[in-house]
Parts: structure tokens; sequence; C-alpha cells
């Protein structure tokens, strides 16, 4: 489980440079938790969290030896607790008025985004998707009142430019019913009802 206070997440191009770089991050710190596996197409993540000063030290570690293989990073050293239930695959039924969804290149960059939206608007995180059956993007639903939504869009685009990170975004502003009860079950194509 996905805890906190601090994450840190490592994308990068392969198993071998990915495997390599798991292995000094948990050597390096004591760190709380460590995932870390393949996701499409052919990227290796490695999601780290615990204490700040531990997962900072870890993370340290990682980027030394993933050296050219890095494609993105993440610290967050007070992430928030939706992103880290998110993270564990908890769902949330869309219950405001409006969907806001984001989509990004990097999985790093989605966990940036939706962390800064939550903490910036009135929203909760119905899903956050990292890389599998995303061609190894991100995506991320979000939930609330129209106006939350779109400044949670808002937000998470700002967090985008700062990492200067590519992504996409939309608002929904009164999402059918129909499409609410899709989002709820999966957005998949192949796990919707």
């Amino acid at each position: 489980m996905t805890r906190g206070p601090a994450i840190a997440l490592l994308e990068l191009d392969g198993a071998p440079a990915g495997t390599v770089a798991a292995d000094a991050m948990v050597k390096a710190a004591p760190i709380a938790a460590i995932r870390c596996g393949t996701v499409q197409p052919g990227k290796y993540v490695i999601l780290i969290d615990g204490g700040v000063a531990e997962v900072e030290e870890s993370l340290r570690a990682g980027r030394r030896t993933a050296g050219a293989a890095l494609i993105d990073e993440l610290l967050l050293p007070d992430v928030h607790p939706q992103v880290c239930d998110a993270i564990d695959a908890a769902r949330r039924s869309p219950s405001g008025d409006a969907l806001a969804i984001v989509e990004t290149q990097t999985l790093a960059a989605v966990l940036a985004a939706c962390d800064a939206a939550v903490k910036g608007a009135a929203v909760e995180i119905v899903e956050i998707r990292l890389g599998d059956g995303l061609g190894g993007r991100g995506l991320a639903h979000l939930t609330g009142a129209v106006t939350d939504a779109q400044a949670a869009v808002e937000i998470a685009q700002q967090s985008l430019a700062d990492r200067g990170a590519e992504g996409r975004a939309a608002v929904i502003p009164l999402l059918h019913d129909e499409v609410g009860a899709n989002v709820s079950q999966s957005t998949r194509f192949f796990g919707a009802p």
C-alpha cells in the first residue's frame, strides 16, 4: 500500500536499467515500500514511499544509476492521500456535476498533475491509470462541481507546463448518467459494462 508521506517515481526505458536502479534505490535508504515493474510500451517504473529524507536519498541513487535510461521522475514530499489511494487502485464513482480528464505522456506527469489538482481545487480523484492499456501514458479522472473541475484542469495544466510535460485535458460540465456509470466501472474498453 502506498502511504507516504513522500513518494517518488522513476520511469525508465527498459527493464535492465530499471531493475538495476530499483536495487540501488532500496540499498540507498530504508524506504517504506517499493513497487516496480514493466508497463507498456516497454517502460520500467519504480514507485517508492516513506519518509521524506529516505525517499529523497533513494531517488538520488536511482537517478544516478538510471543515467540515460531515465524518461521522467517525480518526487512528492507531501503527497495527497487521494493520490496514494488512486495508485493503489481505489476507485470512486463520479459524484460531482462535472468530470475532469487529464492524460499525460508520462506517469510521473499525471501523478504530479493530480496531486496539484486535489490540493488546489475541491475535487476527488475517480481513478488514476498508470501506463498499461494506454501506450505508457498516464490518465486521470477527477470529479467535482463544474467550477472546481475547471479549476482542477487549469491547475493540472499548469503543473504540466511547469514540468515541461505534454498532456491533454478536458472537462465535461454535466456528465450524463450513462457515461458516469461507465467511468465508475472501468475506463478500459474491455472492462466497460
